[in-house]
């Protein structure tokens, strides 16, 4: 029997970003004690969203390097998991917020969550959005010529 590998998104060709979620206790203090721990290391939070429940809070965070952060807050026991979302950068003018809206439900693109994100030495202002289907959202907004970035570009 022939078995082939499995393949992950990792290895893909299109342009994502890793996103953490980390899993807090809704208790003062939890968002300063994620932050204080990467303070002193070289990773760079460029992007963040709470999302707070009476008992919980997830953090949302879109960092430089992900795999370090990863690394730090696991040997802090912080709970956490990963997924990839699309960072798209945000053109000059006030309607790219509603132009890039547009393109995605044209395509039928659901937008499950979006915050704000400056990347690259520039710090320019990007959109970190997690959608439904990311290949058909990387087409459609290639379409309307946004830049998706690659993680090495934030």
């Amino acid at each position: 029997m022939n078995v082939e590998p499995l393949q992950t998104a990792e290895g893909s060709e299109y342009p994502c970003c890793r996103q953490l979620s980390i899993f807090l206790e809704n208790r003062v203090g939890q968002l300063l004690r994620v932050t204080r721990l990467l303070e002193d290391e070289p990773v760079h939070i460029l992007g963040l969203a709470v999302d707070a429940s009476v008992d919980c809070a997830i953090v949302r965070m879109l960092v430089d390097d992900p795999d370090l952060a990863h690394q730090i807050l696991t040997d802090a026991h912080f709970a956490l998991s990963e997924s990839e979302l699309l960072v798209v950068e945000l053109p000059p003018g006030k309607r790219s917020i509603m132009v890039l809206c547009s393109a995605l439900i044209s395509a039928e693109v659901n937008i499950n969550y979006v915050y704000t994100v400056w990347a690259g030495k520039e710090r320019r202002p990007c959109l970190a959005i997690q959608v439904d289907d990311v290949q058909n959202a990387i087409r459609v907004l290639a379409g309307q010529k946004f830049v998706v970035l690659h993680q090495h570009e934030l």
